[in-house]
């Protein structure tokens, strides 16, 4: 079982200090979820800023999505200081597979820098674990979908690609697969309406990197539990909706649900097993 209570105390407790190299389409949504789960955002891009600011911080959240030739040093930079301080790392490859530059940047990242955890949907880990290039832009590829056919295979490469990196592997999606060398976690909370929110995936890779610093004794269940509350809590919100609300409400409910979650609610709510 996942020590619910536990994980939300040492987060909301220690209160860890997380540096985002992030989305700048997300970024205010990045900010908020690590407020809202009990962590602090920092937000620092520039190649001259980010070695003195990732230093003071507990955990680095790498995010390419709108990547750039300004910000993409930066991410190296960050991430080799992270390295050498011991810090927590996670990689969010955001439409990795989707372009060359994505694609090569992604792959570069792995090679240089020593991930904690590479969080995607499953269209991007292949992109990166199998060199295929199936992202549909940002999200994934119907053709890439996890069913009850080949779980088995998925969560077969993702091992492998754990085994690779050294990185605790999180493919999203309408069940997620959470996998290390040793443990496969499979999670079934959410809800559809969360892909019709700009930044769920992105918030969750911050707020993830939040519950892996702030609990280091066991990173595999604070990725889980991180995962899980995200899920639940887009039910949480979803079920709070009234007629005139829409995505916009839907993305503000979430955040609220995350600032009230519970390890009671967690504990009643999860839909999960660790294989």
């Amino acid at each position: 079982m996942i020590n619910f209570e536990q994980i939300l105390s040492n987060v909301r407790g220690n209160v860890p200090l997380v540096h985002n190299i992030t989305n700048y389409v997300t970024v205010n949504d990045c900010a908020n979820i690590l407020l809202a789960c009990g962590g602090s955002p920092i937000m620092s891009d520039d190649a001259e800023d980010v070695e003195d600011i990732t230093s003071i911080c507990g955990g680095l959240n790498i995010n390419i999505g709108t990547l750039n030739k300004n910000t993409i040093p930066s991410m190296f930079l960050a991430g080799r200081r992270a390295n050498e301080l011991g810090h927590p790392v996670l990689l969010d490859p955001v439409g990795a597979g989707a372009s060359k530059l994505r694609t090569e940047t992604a792959v570069n990242l792995i090679r240089d820098v020593r991930f904690s955890v590479i969080r995607g949907n499953i269209s991007e880990i292949k992109a990166l674990a199998q060199g295929t290039s199936s992202t549909n832009g940002v999200d994934a590829n119907e053709a890439d979908q996890v069913n009850a056919a080949n779980i088995d295979s998925v969560i077969s490469f993702a091992k492998s690609f754990s085994e690779q990196t050294g990185a605790i592997i999180a493919i999203t999606g309408p069940t997620d697969i959470i996998v290390d060398k040793s443990r496969t976690c499979l999670i079934r909370n959410g809800h559809p309406m969360m892909s019709k929110i700009t930044g769920t995936g992105c918030m969750l890779s911050a707020m993830t990197t939040a519950f892996v610093t702030a609990n280091p004794e066991d990173p595999f269940e604070a990725v889980c539990a991180a995962v899980i509350a995200m899920g639940l809590c887009g039910e949480i919100a979803h079920a709070r909706l009234g007629e005139l609300d829409g995505n916009s409400s839907y993305r503000n409910y979430i955040i609220d649900a995350v600032y009230n979650l519970t390890a009671g609610q967690m504990e009643e709510g999860a839909k999960f097993e660790i294989l």
